[in-house]
């Protein structure tokens, strides 16, 4: 999987991941976020519609990351008022960055089994001392994928090698569509 083939996605509409505004979740835990100035990554942003409430909120170091040109652009128009220098058109796995937290909202699923664990250290690298990776993933099998689903064991896993604290547990505000096959994770890493 490449830009070509996410990239065809956008174009041919086939974009059933995204759900048209910021996930329930993921803003819940975003509003009991004081400081507006923490660094914030959300790779795999899609439209960002995280990035966008956030921008709202008056978060001023949000960063949003995905190789899909058609992903962008949309996000611009949804998002006029957003940072350009703050929209970065990258592959996830060569970004280099600083940030305090990193959203996970679609990226983990839409990835290769193959490439998970070098997510997990791509994560890791890009955290700060202390920083969290927040977000959903999902609890359930998709066969074919993408998305590729998977279970707490396989993160718990994964994570644990890399992450100082794990926090895992059955999302309790997901959206209908997705309700009981979600789990929300605040992972930390060392300080």
């Amino acid at each position: 999987m490449d830009r070509e083939f996410w990239e065809q996605r956008y174009s041919d509409q086939q974009t059933g991941w995204d759900i048209g505004s910021v996930s329930t979740p993921v803003k819940a835990y975003t509003d009991q976020l004081m400081d507006k100035n923490l660094n914030i990554l959300i790779p795999g942003c899609g439209y960002g519609h995280e990035a966008k409430y956030l921008h709202e909120q008056g978060f001023t170091n949000v960063y949003v990351l995905d190789f899909a040109e058609q992903a962008l652009a949309a996000f611009r128009e949804l998002c006029p008022g957003f940072p350009a220098d703050h929209i970065l058109q990258e592959d996830f796995f060569t970004h280099s960055g600083s940030y305090d937290l990193i959203i996970e909202q679609t990226l983990f699923c839409a990835i290769d089994r193959e490439m998970r664990d070098a997510y997990v250290e791509q994560v890791h690298r890009l955290l700060k001392p202390g920083g969290k990776l927040v977000g959903l993933l999902f609890d359930c099998e998709f066969n074919p994928g993408p998305p590729y689903g998977g279970t707490r064991e396989e993160y718990e896993k994964r994570f644990s090698a890399q992450f100082e604290e794990l926090k895992i547990e059955n999302c309790y505000n997901s959206i209908p569509q997705r309700e009981g096959r979600e789990l929300f994770i605040r992972l930390q890493k060392e300080a």
